[in-house]
Formats: C-alpha cells, structure tokens, sequence
C-alpha cells in the first residue's frame, strides 16, 4: 500500500504516466495481434507445402493466385518423373468473381482428384457433419470462416459463381487457408472454371481435362526443392515450385511490414518510457527530504534503489496491463464485427499477451534505474537541508 500511496502521491502525473505506457501497449497488442495472424497463415502455408511440389502453367509467376488452365493429362507426365511417388490434379479458385483487397488468404473454391488421398499429410478434421467423397457431386465442406460468411450450416445450401451447393460439412479451425475455402468436388469446380473462361479458349479445352495446378509428392526421401526442379527439366512447358521457394516468398512479403508494426508500436512505448523517466525523476526531487532521512537511519543504497525502481516498475506494470486489456477488448470487438465477412484479423496470442506486459515492466524498471540511482546518491545531510 506504500509503494502505491507513493506513486499515486501526484494522481494526475501519476494517471498519465501510467496512460503513455497503456498507449504503447495497446498499439503493440493490437499491431502485434495483426502480425501473429500473418505469421500463423505463413507457419500453415509453410506446413502445407512442406512435403511437396507444385506445378503449375510455365505462364505462371510463383506463388500467384491464377486459373491459367494446366491439362489433368500431365498427371501422368508428372508421375513418370523419377523421385514422384504420385501426382494430383486440382483445381483453386476465388470465391468472388471480382476478386478484391484481403487481409490474408483470400476466399476460395477447390477442388481434386482425390489421388492425394493417403500422400497428403496436412490433415483437416471436421467440426460439424463429413468430408467429401470421390462420389459426391453438388456438395460441399466450407471451411470456418467462410462458413460465418455465407451463413452456412450443415443441411443447408450455399450459392457458388451462381451455382447452388449442399452443405455437408464444415471444418474445423485451423487458422491457416483451408478457413477460407469451400471445398467441392473435382468435376463441379471443373464446370465453374470453365463458364468463366473466355469463349475463345473454351472452345479449345475440355472441361474434364481442366485444373489450375498439379501436386506432386516425392517418394520417401526425395528431397521436395530438389524434386521440383528435375520436374521442371523433364517436364516442358511448367513451373514446378518446391516447399523453400514458398516459403522464402511468404516470410519476404510480411518482413516489412512486421518491422513496420513494431516500429510504430516501439516508438510508442518510448514515449511511455520518457513520461516514466520524468516521473520519477519529479519524484526523487519532491522526496529528498525523506530519501534524507531514510539514509539518515541507516536505509542502504539498495534498499533506496529498491524502493524506487519498485514503483516504476509498478507503473510499467499498470500501464502494461491497462494497455492489454485495451487491446484485448479493441481485437474482439474488431474480429467480432468482422466475423460475418469471414475476415479474422487479429489474433492476440499468449506469448504477446504475456509479451506485452513483461516489456512494459521493464520498460519502467529501465526507465526508473536512472532517477532510482540518483536518490541513493544523496548525501543525508545534503538532503535533510533541501527544501
């Protein structure tokens, strides 16, 4: 009760020191939230391709969201090439035919072969009802989020590119893609993809013979990179991306702006830092009579160092927790009123959170070491005569 007695002895520096450490805080939680959310789409992407390839149309950039037709015939191409154990069609689209601005992993349809089955090892389990079979045909499993944005149940029906589907399941969270995508069977995803490709080219292709990229898994170990590219030299006419090649684009285009986040929220909690360095410093002048007479009696250099870095840091921690507790409640009220979007933006986890708290902490013990070291300075006499 001292210890708090002595920092609220000026409430209105007091609550305002405390309010430039809860600003920090908060635009670190709340930043920082945005960042974890990016990094655990990067760490499931990273996942997902860990253990294959990728190919895709010659035409097509790396990494790049595309419906460039690749023809299902080239399975068997892939399959031949030494070191794939088993190469699987399939097909990605996005939900919205107009595309537009998202915060992470885009709204999309999909749709495979089926020939993946008991190569691929990014497993999803279902929340409600069951995953699709080979077998069936205007049907669909809808991923978490997009399910909140298209108000889908099980036994009900969602509409896609015009097309009616029953829902038959929905999976559950898994916080990477797979959230924002609608699952439907290879033949029904075929049909979409060939209404919206230009008449010219549609009278070139066959719908059955349609995806949009081929995934290859290599047999045991065969390493992924370098499979990708012997698939590249014997394969003509495609690009064959390996697990690296994804991840090294995924952590190069959030680098930036992850340092960007922190930058902004550091910045913050530095003048939290300096309001905490004047505090105290105020402070040490306004007690010197009384740092004079605790050292009078015997009070040691570290008992006084103590007591005042006690108090900043109970300053840091007030603020920190303030500050948490804000952006907590500003993350839940955003992801809440979002949610029906199937947009999540934040996701504030436990190391942030904990994080977050611990930096102010010592945010004020830093701050407070240098006002702290001057009041055990004093001379006793020196500080009994100050008025």
């Amino acid at each position: 009760m001292r210890i708090l007695r002595n920092v609220f002895r000026r409430r209105l520096r007091a609550f305002l020191t405390i309010f430039g450490i809860t600003i920090g805080v908060f635009a670190l939680v709340v930043m920082g939230s945005m960042a974890e959310k990016i990094n655990l789409l990067i760490d499931g992407g990273t996942r997902y391709y860990s253990d294959k390839v990728i190919v895709n149309d010659a035409s097509t950039g790396m990494g790049e969201i595309t419906t460039t037709p690749i023809s299902v015939g080239r399975v068997q191409e892939i399959e031949g090439v030494e070191g794939v154990a088993r190469a699987s069609a399939g097909i990605y689209m996005l939900l919205d035919e107009e595309g537009g601005m998202s915060m992470g992993v885009p709204q999309g349809i999909i749709g495979g072969d089926f020939r993946n089955v008991g190569y691929e090892k990014f497993e999803l389990t279902m929340a409600d009802g069951r995953d699709l079979t080979p077998e069936d045909r205007g049907k669909a499993v809808v991923g978490c989020d997009v399910a909140k944005a298209l108000e889908a149940e099980v036994g009900g029906t969602v509409a896609l590119r015009g097309t009616s589907f029953e829902v038959i399941g929905i999976y559950d969270k898994t916080l990477t893609a797979p959230d924002n995508t609608v699952v439907i069977s290879m033949e029904d995803v075929q049909g979409l993809l060939f209404a919206q490709l230009p008449a010219i080219v549609q009278q070139q292709v066959e719908p059955s013979q349609l995806a949009t990229s081929i995934t290859a898994y290599p047999e045991p170990g065969v390493d992924p990179d370098q499979l990708a590219s012997t698939i590249e030299g014997a394969v003509p006419g495609v690009k064959a991306t390996g697990p690296q090649a994804f991840t090294d684009q995924f952590k190069s285009a959030t680098k930036i702006f992850n340092s960007i986040i922190f930058g902004v929220a550091l910045i913050s909690l530095l003048v939290g830092g300096l309001s905490v360095v004047n505090t105290m410093t105020m402070s040490v002048y306004e007690r010197t009579r009384e740092i004079g007479i605790r050292k009078a009696i015997g009070a040691s250099h570290r008992q006084i160092v103590g007591q005042f870095l006690t108090e900043s840091a109970l300053i840091g921690f007030l603020g920190g927790a303030t500050g948490l507790v804000l952006g907590w409640v500003t993350t839940l009220v955003v992801n809440t009123l979002m949610s029906s979007s199937g947009t999540v933006l934040f996701q504030l986890t436990p190391r942030l959170a904990i994080g977050a708290v611990a930096f102010a902490i010592v945010l004020g013990v830093g701050s407070g070491f240098y006002p702290s070291l001057h009041a055990a300075r004093l001379r006793p006499v020196l500080a009994l005569r100050y008025e």
